[in-house]
């Protein structure tokens, strides 16, 4: 009955040292798991008429909210990062050298140039894309235009050039979040 005892404390003992071992407390709080972000709101502006628009994406969404572009106009774009209704924005920020957004136009053609401040540009000098500035030489350049912004997290490099129809690439890493919006004029 004694060794009965003396092993049920044991077992405990044991399953007590696992838990707190495997506890999620010793990650890296920067960071973001898709699960962590909910939302990315991009807030746009019409550089011409200062008007600001602000869409919404919500997280495995099964649909997409439309940006409204009008051809020949620039923007100027902020994307902000929520998990629930906290901004994880100044968290990317204070981990400015783990992440970098990639921008991708889909049948659109858009020019992106990072327009990042100190606290959104790495120690590379390499602007991560928080705050941008977007040319809309023609808003739907085909069907289903569409604009994809992926934030990346620890990539093993990145670079802000235009390989194609996206701004910016990345070689390793992994993805925090996948935005996807429909475009039209």
């Amino acid at each position: 009955m004694k060794s009965l005892k003396k092993l049920k404390y044991i077992v405990i003992l044991f399953i007590t040292v696992i838990t707190v071992n495997c506890s999620r407390a010793d990650e890296d709080e920067d960071v973001l798991s898709q699960e962590d972000i909910s939302n990315v709101i991009l807030t746009i502006k019409d550089d011409a008429t200062g008007i600001t628009n602000t869409y919404n994406y919500t997280v495995n969404s099964t649909t997409n909210p439309r940006i409204n572009l009008t051809d020949g106009k620039t923007y100027t774009v902020n994307a902000v990062f929520l998990n629930g209704n906290e901004d994880e924005t100044e968290s990317i920020k204070e981990a400015k050298d783990e992440h970098f957004l990639l921008f991708h136009f889909q049948n659109s053609n858009v020019g992106v140039e990072r327009m990042d401040d100190e606290s959104s540009t790495n120690t590379d000098g390499i602007k991560i894309g928080l705050k941008t500035k977007w040319t809309v030489n023609k808003a739907e350049n085909g069907t289903n235009p569409q604009f994809v912004l992926t934030l990346v997290h620890e990539p093993v490099s990145v670079s802000a050039g235009q390989p194609g129809s996206e701004f910016g690439s990345a070689v390793g890493g992994e993805t925090d979040a996948v935005a996807t919006f429909s475009i039209s004029k």
